[in-house]
């Protein structure tokens, strides 16, 4: 996989800006003996935002750029002039990108529309300058408040794709066939295991100029849950699915047995997976004749709707989009598949060489000898108990 283009994991290391500190500056002029403080407001850090691209299929621009660093919030200056406030970064991801925390492992967001902005670290607060706290018991105060320090965080960001169709199976149960045969996409398809790597989408067309997304991602096997085959890594990709589509080679030793270990894998990973409506399509249907076809549908997994199709003959392929748009298209399906659960990374989840990547040390940007002179020592100039982070501060502060 390092070869390839399509990424879908990336630990990137990112930091707001800091806010400008508060001047303390006292306003001077030849006929103005006390003209009385007059420092102005530091600038507001910038923020750390997401923005959706429909545009965008893979993270791979973020992998060669792994640190993402907001600019800081000038400091005040005398005469009430406010600092500059700090640059933003805007950073385009595909939708379906989901952010977590890379020590902890928690969710933190997420971006699934296209335009869809999403501040994620958001800059510190400019101090304010002294002429806030002059009052006519004070009227020469000799502080004003230090900016907001930065936030700074390590993420990892994980693309799952947004799709209506997911394609679950074991290898070389013909998903890749299937997805060439109906759609326009192009996968890789051989004799051997595992000949698909990567997921592939396709925009299968339906009746009436209307049409769905499928996706293919590799085969699962058993124990993909904790880290067999390539299954554990691209799970991700079918937790967004409106529907599940199992399939199941007709020359398979046991149907029962193999939809039942794929139930499990799936249910392993992500327990809501066992909740989205799936269906069961037995593939290579070409090789039975009817006797063997009756036979074997007697045998098949109860509570599931079941087609057989062979996507060389194309037996059975509208009678399994007829189901499938069905599935997509009720209302009852898409309010319980519309909110998703993530589940935290653990060990399992993770992808080891992005987990083990060190970011070099890369120091905040050391504070401007000129503006020591007007920060405050006393800390309590703050509101006692206001935390940084981003999630506690106020919306419409007009510092930011």
């Amino acid at each position: 996989m390092a070869d390839s283009n399509f990424i879908d994991y990336v630990k990137v290391l990112c930091r707001s800006g800091k806010g400008g500190a508060g001047s303390r500056h006292f306003h001077r002029a030849k006929y103005v003996p006390k003209g009385g403080p007059d420092g102005g407001d530091g600038g507001r850090g910038g923020h750390i935002i997401l923005r959706g691209n429909a545009h965008m299929w893979t993270l791979l621009p973020l992998r060669y750029r792994r640190h993402i660093f907001a600019g800081n919030g000038q400091s005040g200056t005398g005469g009430r002039s406010f600092g500059k406030d700090g640059d933003d970064v805007i950073v385009d991801v595909p939708c379906g990108t989901v952010v977590f925390d890379a020590e902890t492992g928690e969710f933190l967001c997420e971006v699934t529309g296209d335009g869809e902005e999403v501040k994620l670290l958001r800059g510190g607060r400019g101090g304010l300058g002294n002429w806030h706290f002059k009052s006519p018991t004070n009227r020469t105060p000799r502080y004003a408040q230090p900016g907001e320090p930065a936030i700074e965080k390590s993420i990892i960001m994980e693309l799952k794709l947004l799709a209506d169709v997911g394609l679950v199976g074991f290898p070389n149960a013909g998903k890749s066939t299937l997805l060439s045969a109906i759609s326009a996409a192009r996968p890789k398809i051989a004799d051997y295991p595992f000949t698909t790597m990567e997921p592939q989408l396709g925009i299968v067309s339906y009746r009436g100029d209307r049409s769905f997304v499928m996706a293919d991602i590799p085969g699962i096997i058993e124990g993909a849950s904790e880290g067999k085959g390539l299954g554990l890594r691209f799970l991700r990709h079918i937790e967004r699915n409106a529907v599940l589509l199992f399939m199941i080679p007709a020359d398979a030793d046991d149907i029962n047995e193999q939809y039942a270990i794929l139930s499990a894998e799936l249910e392993k990973f992500n327990p809501q997976l066992a909740d989205k409506p799936r269906l069961l399509a037995i593939s290579k249907s070409d090789m039975l004749d009817d006797e063997l076809r009756d036979e074997i549908a007697q045998t098949l997994p109860e509570g599931i709707k079941t087609v057989f199709i062979s996507a060389v003959t194309g037996q059975g392929i509208t009678e399994l989009k007829d189901l499938l748009w069905s599935e997509i298209t009720d209302e009852r399906n898409r309010i319980e598949v519309t909110p998703i659960t993530h589940r935290p990374l653990d060990g399992h989840h993770r992808v080891r060489e992005e987990d083990e990547f060190i970011f070099e040390n890369i120091p905040a940007t050391p504070e401007d000898p000129e503006e020591t002179d007007e920060w405050a020592d006393d800390d309590e100039l703050w509101d006692e108990g206001e935390d940084y982070g981003y999630e506690m501060l106020d919306e419409d502060d007009p510092r930011g």
